[in-house]
């Protein structure tokens, strides 16, 4: 008769602490309900450690889903006792990032929502998609290379009164940034271009050989290697290298910094950008670039002089004697002026495209593959005119 009642007493003691631990959780839980046809009322605690039950997840969807078919719902939101960003967003992707007409919230809850709509409002992926348009998409074009442009002038005159300031003051000048510079894009380029140059050598004096001896031109293989490669060949394929060498190197670095926040400690601390950055980048390449087309140009030479003497057998002691006559020297020096123009034009190019990089690793990769793809087409569109406006210059 005495063993019953501890069992009771054992039983009713236990109740009280498992009803009161069932009411916490379910206050806690976050809940959405239709309680009329056209109110919708949220309570708990709508933060990430309440939402992370798959069973809450899926019954808060199914009240969204239930949702799509009324026009005119009213949200309230003032019996939810905790939000947080993850909260905010949920609800703030069921309204389709508008916030509804005759909602009701807590004051503290507020700021979250304001600052999704404000990211919602400025960022691309908060836009709803639209139909494609042609008219639309010339126009962007257009407004972004207006903006690219204006940007690049803009880093050009500044790179000038740079410049000026370096030249009156020259004990103060960036000497170590430009004498690693120089290295970077200089001496470690020498073997990739020389390895191109003398396989285009070799390549075209293959191809044109052929063609010549048909005729009986053997020897004009000499002067169109001398003139194509001094005056077109040698400062293109340099500068193209460059471009994806060096040019996408200078982009990384400078996003990079951007990233790591560099950029700003730099202008905390009164150091311009434009003289520690642009300025350096800008007169090694324009120091190293004529030194590479000339290097390319030896090594192509090389290689279509070997090439020559072994498809049509075209002496290498005539080639040699015959290549100072061959080659103008009216089309050297305007090769030598390409390399020039190229480095300043991928030195530009590459800082405009990295200081514009954002603070983030999707904006890196994006504004370097830019920089490399704008520097090599803008590199190519610039030889083509200068090649249609020096046609007859040159040439002795």
């Amino acid at each position: 008769m005495v063993c019953p009642q501890p069992r009771s007493l054992s039983k009713a003691t236990s109740m009280p602490h498992f009803s009161a631990s069932a009411v916490h959780n379910t206050q806690n839980t976050p809940l959405l309900r239709i309680v009329e046809s056209s109110q919708v009322v949220a309570s708990g605690t709508w933060r990430v450690e309440a939402l992370a039950s798959r069973q809450t997840l899926d019954s808060i969807h199914t009240t969204i889903s239930m949702l799509a078919f009324r026009k005119e719902v009213t949200w309230d939101l003032s019996q939810i006792s905790g939000l947080d960003y993850i909260g905010a967003q949920l609800l703030w992707d069921a309204w389709e990032h508008v916030l509804p007409s005759g909602l009701k919230l807590r004051p503290e809850h507020h700021a979250l929502f304001e600052r999704l709509a404000s990211v919602s409002l400025h960022s691309p992926a908060g836009e709803k998609d639209s139909e494609f348009s042609i008219t639309g998409y010339i126009y962007d074009s257009l407004r972004s290379l207006q903006d690219h442009l204006a940007g690049i002038v803009t880093l050009m005159g500044q790179c000038v009164l740079d410049l000026w300031i370096f030249v009156k003051n020259p004990a103060n000048g960036p000497w170590r940034e430009i004498s690693a510079n120089i290295y970077q894009a200089g001496a470690r380029a020498l073997g990739i271009t020389a390895m191109v140059g003398f396989l285009i050598g070799v390549v075209l004096a293959y191809l044109s050989g052929q063609q010549l001896k048909s005729f009986g031109g053997d020897s004009y293989l000499v002067n169109l290697l001398g003139v194509g490669i001094t005056r077109e060949l040698g400062p293109l394929l340099a500068a193209i290298l460059v471009a994806g060498r060096s040019g996408s190197s200078m982009a990384a670095k400078i996003g990079v910094m951007r990233v790591t926040e560099e950029l700003d400690a730099m202008l905390v601390m009164g150091i311009p950008h434009g003289f520690r950055l642009v300025l350096p980048k800008t007169i090694a390449l324009a120091i190293v670039m004529p030194l590479l087309v000339m290097w390319t140009n030896i090594f192509a030479m090389l290689g279509g002089m070997l090439a020559a003497n072994y498809s049509i057998g075209l002496a290498v002691s005539y080639f040699i004697s015959a290549l100072p006559d061959a080659t103008p020297v009216g089309s050297l020096i305007i090769g030598i002026s390409k390399g020039v123009i190229f480095g300043i034009l991928i030195a530009l190019i590459s800082c405009h495209f990295g200081l514009r990089i954002e603070p983030n690793t999707e904006s890196l990769g994006t504004g370097t593959t830019s920089a490399v793809v704008t520097a090599i087409t803008i590199v190519i569109l610039v030889n083509a005119i200068l090649a249609v406006a020096l046609w007859e210059v040159g040439w002795t």
